[in-house]
């Protein structure tokens, strides 16, 4: 895994490196820049890297430009100490939005994301992020006891979550049924619009938000329909409420 960096700031930037050493020791940091043109610059003379990770402010500008009139087409992991730009990120074929400082678990779960979708759409993967596929899932199948299958449409679900590798989908009337895909596999095939991953186990629709609010140092508590209630981290948080406000009703 070849990966470029761009950072302004020397301490941020040995962090994120240090960081990545951690959480995906394979792979390898190609090049850096601390602005948009020097970022222009190296892409322009060198092979293309399999990921980008970019600060979104730069010295320069804002790494948004590079994206601009589909000039750049690889897929990227932004990360900043804003939460502003998320919608603009995530035109901009991000894989995921990440909030400074950036933490091992937020950037191990950035990866695995990258990865998974590699899998499952090869070398277009920046193509396939540029817009969305042409069909996402409008329904799930899941079973109940040993050979009783029901068709969940996708409205009814309200989340999916993962238990000892097993997903399984929660209507909004509170059934559960077991589902043949694992999380990390249906996560690609549901309408980004409308469901959000909160965390490694679960993955929940908008309408099944009932409300949420501060839970302190920066994360937030959901509570969802039927019933339950998650803690989304500080470094969700931001992209979460974003998302919300933009999911369609």
């Amino acid at each position: 895994m070849n990966l470029f960096i761009a950072e302004d700031e020397p301490p941020a930037r040995e962090r994120l490196i240090e960081t990545l050493a951690r959480v995906a020791p394979d792979a390898i940091v190609v090049g850096s820049a601390d602005s948009v043109r020097g970022t222009a610059a190296w892409l322009a003379a060198h092979p293309a890297p399999d990921l980008l990770l970019l600060d979104i402010q730069l010295a320069d500008g804002l790494s948004l430009e590079l994206f601009r009139d589909a000039r750049l087409e690889l897929p990227v992991i932004f990360t900043t100490a804003y939460d502003r730009f998320a919608i603009d990120a995530f035109q901009a074929m991000a894989v995921d939005y990440l909030l400074k400082p950036v933490s091992e678990e937020a950037l191990a779960q950035a990866l695995e994301k990258w990865q998974r979708l590699r899998a499952q759409v090869g070398a277009n993967i920046a193509r396939w992020l540029a817009g969305a596929p042409p069909r996402w899932r409008q329904r799930l199948v899941g079973r109940k006891g040993a050979q009783q299958f029901h068709a969940l449409p996708i409205g009814e679900v309200a989340y999916v979550v993962s238990v000892d590798k097993l997903a399984f989908a929660v209507t909004l009337d509170g059934g559960r049924y077991l589902l043949d895909q694992t999380l990390a596999e249906l996560e690609t095939e549901l309408e980004p619009a409308r469901f959000f991953r909160v965390n490694r186990q679960l993955v929940v629709a908008a309408h099944a938000v009932r409300q949420y609010a501060s839970a302190g140092k920066g994360r937030l508590k959901l509570l969802l329909q039927p019933a339950g209630e998650v803690t989304v981290s500080q470094e969700r948080a931001g992209a979460f409420k974003k998302w919300l406000e933009q999911a369609p009703a």
